[in-house]
Parts: C-alpha cells; structure tokens; sequence
C-alpha cells in the first residue's frame, strides 16, 4: 500500500507558530513520525508540504493511479479551498482528513472543511497521533 501524506500552509513553521495550538515539535518531527508509523506498517508513504493552493491540487491531481489513499492536512485551506475540494474528488483516491488542533473547538471559521466533503474520515485535535489514526483507517478499509 502506498500512502500521500499533505500538509497545507504554514505546517512547515510547527514547533514555532503558535505552540499553545499546535504543540512544539518541529515538521520535521512530523514527517519522521508519519514515515515510522509507515514503516512499522509496511507501508510506503511519501510526505509533502506547501504553502501553495495550486502545489497541493498539482500533487493530489500526479497521484491518480499511482497511491492507494491520501491523508490530507489543508490547514488554512480546509476553509477556503474549493479546488483541493474539487481535486480530491477528481481523483477518487480515498482520502482522510487529519488536523493536529481541534477545528470545532476553535473559531467559527474553521467549523466549515471543503476539503473533509470529499474524504471518508476526519481526524481533529490528536495532534500527530490524528495522522497514525488516518493511517491506520487507510489500511483497515483500503489496505491489500
């Protein structure tokens, strides 16, 4: 099983944007958490980062045919972003939306997710555990 793992805006500034939210350990971090739970898995995972609406429906558009689930963080984009929306349907690829920070706990802004309408499962507010859960439901309901 192949797993895409994105995280949207400002992911790649964790451990120094607003700790108190979203803890203090670094992307790096992350992607060394994501990339363990994998491997302890056996399964193949490829993390990646943008700052760039367009960037994040590019990659989710190269992963037709290619992975077999999408966990996706779109941060900021969660909110506002109709073509990740659009992308993520596009591709049909199953996919599981993970934020680190409990979103409906939070302004009210952030109760809407685009993104979470086209995805089977939403985890919020477990911080990096949210995505070794997103993970692990890939492999529950879509491993081999």
């Amino acid at each position: 099983m192949k797993i895409l793992v994105i995280n949207g805006p400002n992911l790649n500034m964790l451990g120094i944007r607003e700790p108190g939210i979203y803890g203090d350990q670094s992307y790096a971090a992350l992607v060394r958490f994501v990339e363990d739970v994998c491997a302890g898995k056996n399964v193949e995972c490829e993390c990646f980062q943008s700052n760039h609406e367009g960037d994040i429906v590019d990659k989710i558009q190269a992963a037709y045919g290619k992975v077999d689930g999408i966990v996706i963080n779109p941060a900021a984009y969660t909110h506002t972003s109709v073509a990740i929306l659009d992308a993520l349907k596009a591709v049909s690829i199953p996919a599981v939306e993970v934020h680190l920070s409990d979103v409906s706990a939070r302004e009210e802004f952030r109760h809407i997710s685009y993104a979470g309408m086209a995805c089977v499962k939403t985890y919020a507010g477990y911080g990096f555990d949210g995505y070794r859960m997103a993970i692990e439901y890939l492999i529950k309901h879509y491993g081999q």
